[in-house]
C-alpha cells in the first residue's frame, strides 16, 4: 500500500488531541477556562509519564542483561537523564496550576468525586518499575489495597488495574537489576566468583572504615576545640561517634538479616568503590549511572513535594476527592517513597581522595585493549 504525503496534523494527530479536553461534559464550550487548564495539565503529565516509562524500561532492560556491556552505560545514563528531565518538566506544570484560585477550583471540583490522582496507573507503574514494594505503600484512605483504587466504581476491573497488575509481574525492577550489576563489580580487582573475594571485600571495607573514622576524628577534634560549652562538646562528640558507628553498621550491613548480609555487603562496597575511585577509566561510566539514579530519584521526590505545595496553596488541607488525607498523604509519599536508599547513604561516607585506601590491581580498571 502506497502512503501519500504526510501532514503535520496527521502525524501528530492534532485534531484527535484537541478533542480530548471535554472532561465528562459533552462539549468543551460548557467548561470554564480553569477546568480546561486542569484537564490539559494532567493530560500532559500522563504523556510525560508515558515517555518516562519508556526510558525506565529501556534502562531496566540494559541492566537486566546477563552481561552489561560497558558501551551500553552511556545509553543508560542518557535514559536516566531524560527521565529526570521529564519529572522536572512535570514539576514545572504546578506553576500553571497555581493560577487557579481556591474558588476557581471549587467551581468544578465536585465533578471529580471520587476520582483521584492516585488512580494514575502510569504513576503507579513507574513506582513499581523502579522498585517500590507493595508493603511500602501508604494507604490512600478507604481501599483495602492500593489496587482497589484502580477498579471501576462498581468494583470491576479497569484498564488502569490491568496496566498496574501487568507491571507487578514485570521483573526485574530497576533496583533489582542494578543490585545484580553492582554485585558483579570488581572490588580491589576481585570478582564475586573468584576465590578469596569475600576476604578482599572485607579488607577493603575495614581499610575504608578506618580511613573514614580517622577523617571524622580529625574534624571532631577541631569542632570540640571550638565549642563554647562543655555541653556542646559532649553533644558534638556523641554526634561524630554516632556517625562513625553508623558508617560501620551500613558498610557491614548490620541492618540486614544474616542470611542476606554477604550479598548486601558486596553491593554496598561496590557503590562505595565506584564513587570513591571514579577517576579510574573502567569506573567513570558506572559512577555516572549511580549519580544519574540519584538525580532521577531527586527529581521524582521534588515533583511530589511540588505537587503537595501546589495542592496546599490551591485548596489547603481539606480531604482529597478520592478520600485521602490530601496534602498530608502527598507529603508522606514524598518522604517515604524512596527506593535507592543506599545510593544516597554512600554520600555520607565519602572522604578526601588523599585519605582513601590505595587501589589494588589498578590495571583491572584501565581502558580495554580490544583483544
Amino acid at each position: 500500500m502506497t502512503r501519500g504525503p504526510t501532514t503535520y496534523w496527521d502525524y501528530i494527530k492534532v485534531e484527535e488531541i484537541l478533542d480530548l479536553q471535554r472532561g465528562i461534559d459533552e462539549r468543551e464550550d460548557d467548561l470554564s477556562n480553569d477546568e480546561v487548564v486542569f484537564i490539559v495539565v494532567h493530560q500532559i503529565d500522563e504523556l510525560w509519564f508515558k515517555l518516562a516509562l519508556r526510558e525506565v524500561v529501556r534502562l531496566r532492560d540494559l541492566f537486566a542483561a546477563e552481561k552489561v556491556r560497558e558501551q551500553s552505560l552511556a545509553s543508560a545514563v542518557r535514559s536516566l537523564r531524560r527521565a529526570a528531565l521529564l519529572f522536572e518538566q512535570l514539576a514545572s506544570h504546578f506553576v500553571l496550576m497555581e493560577t487557579l484560585t481556591t474558588r476557581d477550583y471549587l467551581g468544578f471540583r465536585d465533578k471529580l468525586l471520587p476520582a483521584s490522582g492516585f488512580q494514575s496507573a502510569q504513576m503507579r507503574e513507574l513506582e513499581i518499575l523502579l522498585g517500590l514494594r507493595p508493603e511500602e505503600r501508604i494507604p490512600l484512605g478507604h481501599e483495602r489495597s492500593y489496587l482497589d483504587a484502580l477498579r471501576h466504581p462498581d468494583g470491576s476491573i479497569s484498564p488502569a488495574y490491568r496496566r498496574v497488575e501487568a507491571r507487578l509481574a514485570d521483573y526485574p525492577t530497576v533496583k533489582e537489576a542494578l543490585d545484580e550489576w553492582l554485585y558483579r563489580t570488581p572490588i580491589q580487582g576481585s570478582m564475586p566468583e573468584q576465590a578469596g573475594d569475600e576476604a578482599t571485600v572485607l579488607r577493603f571495607l575495614e581499610a575504608y572504615a578506618a580511613a573514614q573514622a580517622g577523617e571524622l576524628e580529625s574534624v571532631m577534634r577541631v569542632a570540640i576545640s571550638q565549642a563554647p560549652t562543655e555541653e556542646d562538646r559532649r553533644r558534638l562528640e556523641a554526634r561524630y561517634r554516632g556517625e562513625i558507628a553508623n558508617a560501620r553498621r551500613f558498610l557491614f550491613a548490620e541492618d540486614v538479616a544474616p542470611e542476606l548480609r554477604a550479598r548486601r555487603v558486596r553491593v554496598r562496597a561496590a557503590l562505595l568503590f565506584i564513587e570513591s575511585y571514579r577517576e579510574l577509566p573502567l569506573l567513570a561510566w558506572p559512577r555516572e549511572v549511580i549519580d544519574s539514579i540519584v538525580a532521577l530519584e531527586q527529581a521524582f521526590v521534588i515533583a511530589r513535594q511540588r505537587h503537595a505545595r501546589m495542592v496546599e496553596r490551591v485548596i489547603g488541607r481539606r480531604t482529597g476527592t478520592g478520600g485521602s488525607a490530601g496534602v498530608d498523604y502527598l507529603d508522606k509519599t514524598a518522604l517515604n517513597y524512596r527506593i535507592f536508599h543506599e545510593f544516597w547513604a554512600v554520600r555520607t561516607l565519602l572522604i578526601r581522595a588523599a585519605a582513601m585506601p590505595a587501589v589494588e590491581r589498578p590495571e583491572v580498571y584501565g581502558f580495554m585493549t580490544g583483544e
